[in-house]
């Protein structure tokens, strides 16, 4: 029977080890969702493994098919660059399809709401509630136009009102949001960290949510962010399984 790719998750790595240990809590959630699947985790920098070192290994134990999935919420410079660079660089023998990012995704909106509710608010609170669509920010204007494409669809949920903030690059930043929904009237403030996991600049955002009612959790491994995990693979492994035939 044809073996199923290996899915590696590509994180991208940071010197706060909360990063590296909410990477691999949601990849052990990933595991148990998909029980016989074999997933493997690589960072880009700074956490070990390495990815270089996690195809190497791979290519050693005569893996052939991977599907390496960028655990990044946009596609921007990771995702377009680094990632791309750092795959081509593999053992040849290896068959490797990256995979889409994560977001845009319904689940990943689940994902947010359950954070907030998890927080304090309820259904309930929504129609008098502004929420703050908290990303870390990127340079790459394709990126922001989808964080606020889905801060406008998020609204359409029932939500007082929704405003895109960045924590880097560009405008505008959390605490701009928070008092802009203030001055609309909304009778409570949230703010939604959209990331997946904590360190320096999701500390920015909750340092500018000082005034907001509440502040949500990064998303981490959230049931929904597992399964949006496996959709990714799922639709990239599928053209590997059926080239064999």
């Amino acid at each position: 029977m044809r073996q199923q790719p290996v899915l590696l998750v590509i994180a991208h790595g940071s010197r706060d080890p909360r990063h590296a240990a909410t990477v691999h809590a949601l990849v052990r959630r990933v595991r148990a969702q998909r029980p016989g699947l074999r997933v493997e985790t690589g960072f880009l920098d700074f956490n070990i493994p390495s990815v270089n070192g996690v195809l190497e290994s791979l290519a050693a134990e005569g893996v052939r098919d991977v599907v390496a999935l960028p655990l990044l919420l946009t596609r921007a410079f990771h995702a377009k660059s680094d990632i791309p660079a750092v795959l081509h660089s593999a053992p040849r023998q290896l068959r490797i399809r990256q995979a889409e990012v994560l977001g845009p995704s319904p689940l990943l909106l689940s994902a947010l709401e359950r954070r907030l509710y998890e927080a304090g608010l309820t259904p309930a609170d929504k129609s008098s509630t502004g929420v703050v669509l908290a990303s870390a920010g990127s340079t790459d204007p394709e990126a922001i136009a989808v964080i606020a494409e889905i801060a406008r669809e998020w609204r359409h949920t029932g939500w007082c009102a929704v405003r895109p903030a960045f924590a880097s690059a560009s405008g505008p930043r959390t605490e701009e949001a928070v008092r802009e929904l203030r001055a609309l009237g909304c009778a409570r403030v949230a703010v939604a960290r959209y990331v997946l996991a904590p360190g320096f600049l999701p500390d920015r955002i909750a340092r500018g949510a000082a005034e907001a009612d509440v502040l949500a959790g990064v998303l981490g491994p959230a049931p929904e962010v597992a399964r949006v995990l496996l959709d990714r693979y799922d639709e990239a492994s599928l053209p590997a399984l059926a080239a064999v035939g």
